[in-house]
């Protein structure tokens, strides 16, 4: 079982908007609500693939009630700690091209020519996320958590700390739920920014996974491999780096690889990062290779990118996708 923490649980709503008018009027074609945060976006696309998952973090108010009910409907098993703040909404604005329309897109910069896959659409589609701040958790609440995480670690195998933190909740919560997890034989991912990054490695999390920008903000000067190097020597054992259209670059007790992709998907790229996480977490469970985690987790990045809603990937995109991705 793969347990998903989402300390900032959200109720998404994503709204479609073909050809946005960014300063005036729009009609929304489309309305999606459901229960997000990384953490659930990740518990999605595991559930989808047959795998086991438990999803838990903080919950409260009228939205936590929303949230918790979508879960059930959902089917994602779910043990969240109640808080007494109202559980915060994020709203997704995504400009997609009209139905129909897409038209083969270039490769990214190291990438094979372009193929015109399967997903593949110019560069017109625009998305905008606006994520509220999270409600305040106190002390108290915050230590009833880490008892109730402690308690559902003993059935699981891996367990992904991802997302942001919701106020009150110290910078170095996910260090200390990665060093939780240690102790009892679990390895853990961190996906994060800002400072639960920058502490994450001293929790000697199994993978911490950020993002190009993310690793820069979290040691700024020199480029990704540097960055990497640099939080493996604070104590992470991995660092998958995400890059885009670029692909993944990961360092490794095993060495350092790339993931380089056949071309570009473009949609919608949300989810792409949970999806992404996904992937490492299953390779992690079933200890693969580390060529054949990335191009999996690379395959469900690129999948996700082609779907709507964050959570989802297409099995169309990521059957073509997959065997086409070069490590190196």
């Amino acid at each position: 079982m793969i347990l998903t923490v989402t300390l900032n649980l959200a109720l998404d709503v994503t709204y479609q908007v073909p050809g946005v008018d960014w300063d005036g009027v729009n009609r929304v074609s489309a309305v999606h609500r459901r229960a997000g945060g990384k953490g659930v976006n990740v518990a999605r696309v595991l559930a989808a693939l047959g795998r086991d998952v438990l999803v838990t973090g903080l919950a409260g108010g009228p939205t936590g009630e929303a949230v918790e009910a979508d879960l059930r409907a959902a089917g994602l098993p779910a043990a969240l700690h109640p808080i007494a703040g109202d559980s915060r909404t994020t709203l997704t604005v995504s400009d997609l091209p009209a139905p129909g329309t897409t038209p083969p897109a270039p490769g990214g910069p190291g990438a094979a020519p372009a193929l015109g896959g399967p997903g593949a659409a110019d560069d017109s589609s625009r998305t905008a996320l606006f994520n509220e701040p999270g409600p305040e958790v106190t002390a108290v609440e915050l230590a009833g958590f880490l008892r109730h995480f402690a308690s559902l670690l003993d059935a699981a195998d891996a367990v992904v700390l991802s997302g942001s933190l919701p106020r009150g909740v110290p910078a170095d919560t996910y260090a200390t739920l990665a060093a939780v997890a240690d102790g009892k034989g679990v390895p853990a991912i961190v996906d994060a920014d800002g400072d639960p990054l920058r502490h994450a490695p001293k929790g000697r999390p199994a993978i911490v996974k950020p993002n190009a920008e993310e690793l820069a903000r979290a040691v700024p000067g020199g480029g990704p491999a540097e960055g990497a190097r640099a939080l493996r020597g604070q104590g992470a054992q991995a660092v998958v780096v995400s890059m885009g259209a670029d692909g993944l670059l990961a360092v490794t007790g095993e060495g350092t690889f790339r993931a380089r992709m056949p071309y570009t998907v473009r949609g919608n790229p949300t989810g792409a990062g949970d999806s992404l996480v996904a992937g490492l977490a299953l390779g992690l469970v079933e200890a693969d290779p580390w060529p054949d985690r990335l191009r999996r987790a690379a395959a469900l990045g690129a999948a996700a990118v082609a779907t709507p809603v964050a959570g989802d990937f297409d099995p169309d995109v990521y059957a073509d996708i997959h065997p086409q991705i070069i490590i190196t």
